[in-house]
């Protein structure tokens, strides 16, 4: 639907485009989040390149801490939190294969070793007294004495992404 209604009158506001979302999805429930909240979340990941940002943060992270040093990153919805435990999962020398009918994967050096087994994720109390907590998750791990190896974005889960194929 949107694409169609691009295609006979150019958007000039958000609020043009809300409609059109609205129009194509059904109705929230109560309590859900209004229809639009995830385009406009997709459109602002998609502008300002925040999953490849992320992906530069933590290499750089990686380049600057010494050994010993603690990575701690916070995220707030799923596709930031799966690279974020990607990364960490493969630079701790941890790559599982996908599934079984793909090649065993060869196993880096480590450069990190991963504290905890989960995401820290906000208590209820927490929540109560900041509702924006309820979606954050804490991811830790610690700086190893070696070397960073080459390291591609793709390997873990980083679409290959062009903003210029939407304009």
């Amino acid at each position: 639907n949107i694409v169609k209604s691009r295609e006979n009158l150019k958007f000039e506001t958000t609020f043009q485009l809300v409609k059109v979302i609205e129009a194509s999805l059904p109705r929230p429930k109560p309590g859900q989040t209004h229809p639009a909240t995830r385009t406009f979340q997709a459109l602002r990941i998609a502008v300002n390149d925040e999953l490849g940002q992320l992906v530069s943060g933590l290499r750089a992270a990686e380049n600057i801490l010494r050994e010993g040093g603690l990575l701690a990153v916070v995220t707030f919805h799923s596709l930031e939190d799966r690279i974020v435990k990607r990364f960490i999962q493969a630079r701790s020398g941890n790559n599982p294969r996908g599934n079984r009918y793909q090649p065993e994967k060869t196993n880096d050096i480590a450069t990190f070793e991963k504290i905890g087994r989960k995401a820290i994720a906000a208590n209820k109390d927490e929540i109560n007294s900041n509702p924006r907590a309820r979606s954050a998750k804490l991811r830790l791990a610690r700086r190893l004495n070696t070397t960073s190896g080459e390291f591609s974005a793709f390997d873990i889960g980083l679409p290959k992404f062009n903003l210029g194929q939407l304009v």
